[in-house]
């Protein structure tokens, strides 16, 4: 197994300790979130890739399925939950994704979640079938409010860059944030994770008309 770490130049301990642990790693400047995956998708050497963010971890019974997985589709997807504040939300939860395949067979789409062009929320994609793996990819990437506020301002602000200017359009998804609330709520179960769930329905149902707004006031 080789282990093959991306770091964007960072200042903390991260290159250290990932060397410690015996991996691969290649600094470069941070570009855009596509860039920098489909950059590291290139420096794979070994005929599979399972590829995970800093924030992400596989509990055992992934562990177990990634090993036991056979060579005969071209990529497994995994259930992925994204834990807010220590605990996992509901509406974040059971997201399937591509992140297990064979090198050179996946490449990444873009889905910006605001109608933009921007780079933003991208995802693996491969031909042919893709099964499921049983067991969870872990997702730890708000460990607080605060956390969780940075990285809302920075997808927003991306997403407007890529946005027309319109009045029209912050209106728009205005509206359509309170059908997307209701759905978060008791389609996706934020209501049932409390005040937290409550939170990060309201925020996410107006993510789109948040980038909107900022585009308008750029």
């Amino acid at each position: 197994m080789q282990i093959l770490v991306l770091d964007a130049c960072s200042r903390d301990h991260t290159v250290q300790f990932a060397r410690a642990a015996g991996a691969t790693v290649i600094q470069r400047e941070w570009t855009d979130f596509v860039d920098a995956r489909a950059f590291a998708l290139s420096q794979v050497t070994t005929p599979w890739t399972l590829m995970i963010d800093a924030d992400e971890a596989l509990d055992d019974v992934l562990c177990d399925s990634i090993l036991s997985a056979n060579d005969e589709p071209n990529g497994y997807r995994l259930r992925r939950t994204t834990y807010f504040c220590g605990k996992p939300m509901r509406v974040w939860r059971n997201e399937l994704l591509l992140r297990l395949f064979r090198t050179g067979t996946a490449r990444l789409q873009a889905h910006p979640a605001a109608g933009s062009d921007a780079a933003v929320h991208e995802g693996w994609i491969c031909d042919g079938p893709a099964p499921e793996l049983s067991g969870t990819l872990l997702h730890y990437s708000y460990p607080d409010v605060s956390t969780y506020r940075i990285k809302y301002d920075r997808y927003t602000s991306i997403e407007a860059q890529e946005l027309p200017s319109s009045l029209g359009r912050v209106l728009l998804a205005g509206a359509a944030s309170i059908p997307r609330l209701l759905w978060l709520l008791l389609r996706k179960g934020a209501l049932l994770d409390g005040p937290r769930g409550w939170y990060v329905a309201y925020r996410s149902a107006l993510y789109p008309a948040v980038a909107a707004r900022k585009a308008l006031l750029r």
